[in-house]
């Protein structure tokens, strides 16, 4: 769930372990209930935030009947939890630009949690703001390549109404502008295309590198206590992270 692509980032979505692939359950189980209630209703044709949610579980492989049993769980009057969305941004090691979206029921524990991350991660927790204008909100599609045509696939994402198409030859990936992202997911779904992400991301400007190894494994942790932490739902960084073969 971390990060944009640079393609090695996609892949990790890709393999996550048996524990990992738990938590984002959950953390899809509540981002599904919160569009429920704040997007008026159980319906998805009529609740394009529910559509969008349900689009990204089941890219995630969260099963269908999971799905089914949270929209009825949250529709129903004996669903309580009270779930606020909130954003923080701050910076990792080496001035690397993060930001986190979270879903949580005590901002105090939240903002404490990720106070103690960026701190002992050799990073620091900012304002609203001090990052976010480096990103921008993009429709994102991922496919894997094996066993499709990459002519075939760019011509139907483009036809579709596409803004890019771009490949690293395991992992196509389709860009939408926001307003265009479920229209075009929903037609690239009827021709029988699957996704192994399908999401509005923060797509950063520019990518940062670190050099420094040590800076590289303080990022990592950083990275992988934020995505750890049940509160958080989605992490944003500007950081041109190293090949998966030089992780090895």
């Amino acid at each position: 769930m971390s990060g944009h692509s640079k393609w090695n980032n996609i892949k990790r979505k890709i393999e996550k372990t048996d524990g990992q692939k738990a938590k984002i359950f959950t953390k899809m189980g509540r981002e599904i209930a919160v569009a429920v209630k704040e997007g008026g209703g159980a319906d998805p044709n009529s609740n394009s935030k529910l559509k969008d949610a349900i689009a990204k579980a089941k890219a995630n492989n969260v099963p269908n009947d999971n799905i089914e049993r949270i929209i009825k769980k949250a529709a129903g009057e004996g669903s309580a939890d009270n779930y606020e969305a909130l954003q923080y941004e701050g910076y990792g090691p080496n001035g690397i630009a993060v930001i986190v979206e979270t879903l949580t029921d005590n901002r105090n524990r939240t903002a404490g949690d990720l106070r103690h991350y960026f701190d002992k991660f050799g990073g620091n927790l900012g304002q609203n703001g001090c990052v976010s204008f480096m990103f921008n909100k993009k429709g994102i599609l991922a496919i894997e390549a094996e066993g499709l045509s990459e002519d075939k696939v760019m011509e139907d994402a483009l036809e579709a109404g596409a803004a890019d198409f771009n490949t690293d030859g395991d992992i196509f990936e389709i860009t939408t502008e926001p307003e265009d992202f479920s229209g075009i997911r929903d037609d690239l779904e009827a021709k029988g295309y699957d996704f192994v992400s399908a999401e509005i991301e923060m797509v950063p400007d520019v990518y940062s590198s670190i050099d420094d190894p040590e800076l590289v494994t303080k990022m990592e942790k950083l990275l992988d206590a934020l995505e750890d932490n049940d509160d958080v739902q989605n992490v944003w960084h500007n950081w041109d992270r190293p090949d998966d073969e030089d992780d090895d």
